[in-house]
């Protein structure tokens, strides 16, 4: 094999030094044989230069706290990528091999390197008074990152009482609504974090309002993934079973983290496992729960090639042709959706901690759109007062093109009917099923006393 340039090599390091602050990962591509670089970069180095160059980045981003990312260079899974287009190298330095990038000690096996030693763990005493009052400090400046890194920190080494001290604290010296915000943000920090095979991963969630069965969750998955409506950087792994909203709405920040993990190491939650689905159509709603994650990766063939980092775009403007294309890809999803399964209708994707903000949203829009939905709030609303503080329970019907809806006490004693045209309803009557089910729970027979 040839003797690397050294000089390449060195100017190589000098500007991974320069552009290691500005980053948290970055990608390197080794390459095994002089016919692989060449196909992937055509007359520009030889494969000791390369390789050395790979090597000497990785050893300088390390110093600097970068997170590397390798792939091994494959000719066949190249080809594959970019089948049908054009390669031009602006594509071929942004090729990612997306399924087996190495991370960790793997990466540095694959480099012929020593791994770093890794980061101390964060500590923090035992007694979670402290640190609790040092958390809603940072709180009420959160904008300078001390508070997502303390909740990171606290995340990591399961220090959950600290964060439910911290809620208690807030409830106590201000309101349950000041509570809610900050649980609300705690949760929206443990739903994402750099993990996974990218380097950032989310947990994202699909609402879906139930008709009157539970549609095949994987399918409905698929189809979203296939759909077309989805950015080219953001890949989505969902889970197969139907989660519950109430779950979801229960998980705590820890266990928010724990899914996550389990979701960015290939396991299935342990603290959200499938749920019912007979209790989710009843209720109205089901959730697929997944990962998102981001290749929005500093690719350092890129960036070599620049001679640094690209300069930040100007903010896109709301609507652009390809995200205009994609917002109708969904809604043609969506319909076909609605088509196959008697009138389950998905809503929006969205973080999961956001699961019951975007439930309740749909909730609310939908009763302003007919007024036959003010009919039926105002009728659950009678029924509710004549139950005088006793469960309300709903048998739906559907009559021909209409929707009749029978009321009782969950002991059985009846409160009223309402029947209704398919003129008073926004969607055929099995689609109903979903939205009425997030006010009122549903049974197929009526109570007995």
């Amino acid at each position: 094999m040839s003797t690397p340039d050294q000089g390449l090599v060195e100017d190589a390091a000098w500007l991974a030094r320069e552009v290691a602050e500005d980053l948290s990962s970055v990608l390197l591509t080794l390459y095994p044989d002089a016919e692989t670089l060449d196909t992937l970069h055509p007359g520009e180095t030889d494969l000791a230069t390369a390789n050395a160059v790979t090597r000497a980045v990785a050893a300088v981003m390390a110093e600097e706290g970068v997170d590397i990312f390798v792939q091994r260079a494959d000719r066949g899974a190249f080809r594959r990528a970019l089948a049908g287009r054009a390669e031009t190298p602006v594509l071929r330095r942004a090729w990612v091999d997306r399924e087996r990038l190495l991370r960790g000690a793997d990466a540095w096996r694959a480099l012929g390197l020593p791994a770093p030693p890794g980061a101390p763990a964060p500590e923090f005493p035992a007694a979670p008074g402290p640190v609790a009052e040092d958390l809603l400090v940072v709180y009420a400046d959160r904008e300078n990152g001390e508070f997502e890194g303390l909740v990171n920190d606290l995340l990591q080494c399961g220090r959950g009482d600290v964060l439910d001290l911290a809620l208690r604290k807030m409830e106590d010296r201000h309101s349950a609504e000041n509570a809610a915000d900050l649980r609300a943000d705690l949760l929206a920090i443990a739903g994402g974090a750099e993990l996974g095979p990218s380097g950032w991963a989310e947990l994202i969630a699909l609402p879906v309002a139930l008709s009157s069965t539970a549609p095949d969750a994987l399918a409905i998955a698929e189809g979203l993934i296939a759909s077309g409506g989805l950015a080219p950087s953001e890949q989505l792994r969902l889970l197969p079973g139907w989660r519950s909203p109430t779950d979801i709405e229960a998980l705590s920040p820890l266990a928010m983290r724990r899914i996550l993990t389990d979701l960015a190491e290939g396991r299935e939650p342990r603290d959200l496992p499938p749920g019912d689905t007979d209790d989710l159509v009843r209720s109205g709603f089901g959730v697929l729960v997944g990962l998102r994650i981001d290749w929005n990766l500093a690719i350092w063939d890129e960036i070599a090639a620049a001679g640094g980092l690209p300069e930040e775009e100007e903010p896109e403007a709301e609507e652009t042709p390809e995200s205009r294309a994609q917002a109708k890809a969904i809604e043609a999803w969506r319909a076909r959706v609605a088509a196959e399964t008697g009138g389950s209708v998905p809503l929006d994707l969205v973080p999961l901690a956001e699961t019951d903000d975007v439930i309740a949203t749909f909730l609310d829009e939908a009763a302003g759109q007919v007024p036959g939905l003010d009919r039926i709030r105002d009728f659950l609303t009678e029924a509710e007062d004549q139950a005088e503080g006793a469960e309300v329970v709903c048998q739906p019907a559907i009559t021909g093109e209409g929707l009749e809806l029978a009321a009782y006490t969950a002991a059985g004693r009846p409160l009223g009917v309402l029947a209704l045209q398919a003129t008073d309803l926004p969607a055929p009557p099995e689609a109903m099923l979903g939205l009425i089910g997030g006010w009122v729970r549903l049974v197929e027979h009526p109570p007995r006393g």
